[in-house]
């Protein structure tokens, strides 16, 4: 089966600005300007019965990255689902509170809908079209995209130089290589819709240490250079607020902390919690006094 960049590709349209239209200024200028997500004190219920979030709110200013922490089902991936109204297939909904994107309320708004608006999510687990090559597997992701074949080519080779894996592997069944090359094609193809917003989910789940460096390395230079805009959700804390301007810890599905990603890597609970590092030495899962500190975020 083959994807060819012109299929859906006749009806004219204005170009999306291109990937590398930002600059460093730009980016500076927007961080004072209203945020490009808002997420305000909103509720998420499965089966009409199980409440999953509780309160949630945050804000991602254009042209950061913020990271979004917590342990296993602290409700991470559901905040990124509710953002990209990607809940109702698991049989979620968002009963409190309001998303706002761009200046606008996309509460309504279905997730294609909002991919062509510039918010684009990728999925926890390495998703990709495992029956298609990596080059096909990026074309599927400028299916929503109205602005000619050239624009994508353009496109699909900004990502090869940003993932020179990829380019070597462009023929390969995307079933079949490495899971770092599985994540970098998941991500090459969300830029493949020219986003000005990435969710994106859990990148190092499963990665060799040096792998994730790489991803997280490119993400950065995504941010830096083309004023792509992140929520990252990760376990990997230290990784995250490496790279992570802003950070907000999830617990149980509330919002336990939050503050400049320098100031959470400094925090004794963080570090205690997600670190295994307490008064200046690493501590083992034995010594966390887990209940004591728990007890303090949530009272």
């Amino acid at each position: 089966m083959s994807v060819s960049p012109d299929r859906n590709l006749k009806e004219a349209a204005p170009a999306p600005p291109p990937l590398g239209a930002g600059t460093g200024t730009d980016r500076v200028a927007a961080a004072t300007a209203a945020p490009i997500l808002s997420v305000n004190n909103i509720e998420v219920v499965y089966d009409h019965v199980i409440l999953v979030l509780k309160g949630v709110s945050l804000k991602v200013s254009k042209g950061e990255i913020v990271a979004l922490l917590g342990a296993n089902g602290a409700g991470k991936s559901t905040t990124l689902k509710a953002i990209s109204n990607l809940l109702s297939a698991e049989r979620g909904e968002v009963t409190k509170g309001s998303i706002v994107f761009d200046g606008e309320e996309v509460h309504a708004r279905s997730p294609n809908e909002l991919v062509r608006r510039g918010c684009i999510q990728v999925m926890e687990g390495r998703h990709c079209f495992a029956h298609l090559s990596v080059e096909e597997n990026l074309f599927t992701g400028a299916f929503t995209r109205r602005d000619g074949s050239a624009a994508i080519r353009r496109d699909v080779d900004l990502v090869y130089s940003y993932f020179p894996r990829l380019k070597e592997r462009r023929s390969s069944t995307a079933g079949y290589i490495s899971g770092g090359e599985q994540q970098m094609c998941a991500i090459g193809r969300a830029l493949m819709s020219r986003p000005k917003m990435i969710l994106l989910d859990e990148p190092s789940m499963g990665l060799a240490p040096q792998l994730v460096e790489e991803i997280f390395a490119i993400v950065g230079d995504l941010n830096a250079k083309e004023a792509v805009s992140f929520l990252l959700a990760e376990q990997n804390t230290r990784m995250a607020l490496k790279y992570a301007r802003y950070g907000y810890v999830l617990e149980n599905g509330r919002v336990v902390l939050d503050g400049e990603a320098k100031a959470l890597g400094e925090n004794e609970d963080v570090k205690e919690f997600y670190l295994g590092v307490a008064e200046g030495r690493r501590k083992s899962f034995r010594e966390g006094k887990h209940y004591r500190r728990r007890k303090r975020w949530l009272a």
